[in-house]
């Protein structure tokens, strides 16, 4: 297992660490692959904030939790969300198998042409990039438009990037590779 803890306003301890740790290695009992966990750890005012991401093979899971207690408690918060959606993902999966079994495969099914069109792409939209600019000018650009997302060359790393406004009034920045 891959741990990386990013701090912003709040220092990791050591101890927790190992606590974060111990509670992970539960999880990994529901992956056969090495899992990669990265941990964002926050204090906002009186909060304490922690975003868990653990990705695997095809698998990516994200929980998110805030209080105004401690870190720790965060860890108790956190760990039964996260493993709710591994749970959830995992009977999903076995519940596709299931039916892939119990259906032969030569029968054919056809589906009405109503349902089949149910959704469609109604529009279509071209842009080009322009000249590379940096996240803040980007930020500054979204909050402009009337729109929830936007798309930009970021000068810093000359990579495509999508910046987009977040539920709880913040931004998130999404680097294409």
């Amino acid at each position: 297992m891959k741990l990386e803890i990013v701090e912003k306003d709040y220092n990791v301890s050591d101890r927790f660490k190992e606590v974060l740790e111990a509670k992970l290695e539960k999880i990994k009992k529901y992956f056969p692959n090495d899992i990669t966990v990265k941990v964002f750890c926050r204090k906002i005012k009186n909060m304490y904030k922690m975003e868990l991401n653990l990705s695997s093979k095809n698998m990516y899971y994200r929980a998110e939790v805030s209080n105004n207690q401690n870190m720790y408690s965060n860890i108790d918060l956190i760990m039964p969300k996260l493993e709710r959606q591994i749970v959830k993902s995992k009977e999903k999966n076995i519940d596709k198998n299931r039916a892939e079994l119990i259906m032969p495969d030569f029968f054919e099914f056809f589906e009405d042409e109503e349902e089949a069109l149910e959704h469609k792409v109604v529009k279509q939209k071209r842009f080009e990039i322009g000249a590379p600019i940096t996240m803040a000018e980007a930020q500054n650009m979204l909050e402009m438009s009337d729109h929830d997302f936007y798309i930009y060359n970021n000068a810093e790393t000359n990579k495509v990037n999508i910046i987009y406004k977040r539920k709880d009034g913040d931004f998130g920045n999404i680097e294409i590779e």
